[in-house]
């Protein structure tokens, strides 16, 4: 396999390549208004509940030559060694240091750790974990990509493809939580674990599941911030099926119902 060199690469495939999946949602979204189906997302087995935290969605990608590349969900923003970054979302001066303390060992695969940054001014939200300007962040997901150099001359239709059909390959839970203790990482808080036949299917009990289950953030940045939680994200142990539950989601669905009668 040829060496990694970043400044050869195709940065547009390494982008795609390495962008966060899109997560479906729990029960399934109708296309015609937006509101939620009685279609639920089928979990074989024990399904893991873990707290889905409203910020920015953040990369950091450790790359096989030991440097590193800093990147939002759709863009990447800096490279290390730049001596200019995209400040966008405040994404380089938060992760930077934390990319540093990451990088520096050379491997035959990129790794890509993503993370939530919440708080500061970062979305609609932030007041729920901060009214000080506090900002922090937490690892929900590590995913592993090998065979690069070949996946880097795909041409995009097909990187895309495989994105969608989940072709990223990610830690499982063991494997996450062993990879976020040896980085000094915090995960999204992990509320329960439950067998799948014990999440409600109708719209109106998930609803009530959420308020039971997450009443309130636990990843707050100071006792000034408002509380109120995003919602759930679910997911089997080895990630094979993933789906999420906002709060939002849930009260704009039943809002429309009850306007509706």
């Amino acid at each position: 396999m040829p060496g990694f060199d970043i400044r050869a690469v195709n940065l547009a495939a390494l982008n795609s390549l390495t962008k966060y999946p899109s997560i479906p949602t729990y029960h399934e979204l109708d296309p015609r208004n937006g509101g939620l189906t009685e279609e639920v997302t089928v979990f074989p087995g024990p399904v893991i509940g873990t707290e889905k935290v409203d910020g920015t969605n953040s990369r950091v990608i450790l790359l096989p030559d030991g440097g590193y590349l800093l990147g939002s969900r759709e863009e990447l923003l800096y490279a290390r060694g730049d001596l200019i970054g995209n400040p966008a979302l405040g994404i380089v001066d938060n992760l930077r240091p934390l990319a540093d303390a990451l990088a520096g060992t050379r491997a035959d695969r990129i790794r890509v750790f993503y993370l939530e940054l919440y708080g500061g001014k970062i979305g609609g939200q932030a007041k729920q974990y901060s009214t000080r300007g506090g900002t922090g962040w937490r690892l929900f997901d590590v995913a592993v990509l090998d065979g690069w150099a070949e996946r880097l001359a795909w041409p995009p239709q097909r990187i895309s493809r495989w994105r969608d059909e989940q072709g990223q390959s990610f830690l499982g839970e063991r494997e996450l939580a062993e990879q976020a203790a040896a980085s000094g990482l915090e995960l999204t808080p992990r509320l329960f674990t439950i067998d799948s036949g014990e999440l409600p299917s109708d719209v109106e009990g998930m609803y009530a599941f959420l308020g039971d289950r997450l009443p309130r953030t636990l990843v707050a940045l100071d006792e000034s911030g408002q509380g109120a939680a995003e919602g759930l994200v679910l997911r089997t142990a080895d990630r094979s099926v993933i789906a999420k539950a906002r709060f939002q989601d849930y009260q704009r669905t039943l809002k429309r119902r009850a306007n509706s009668r």
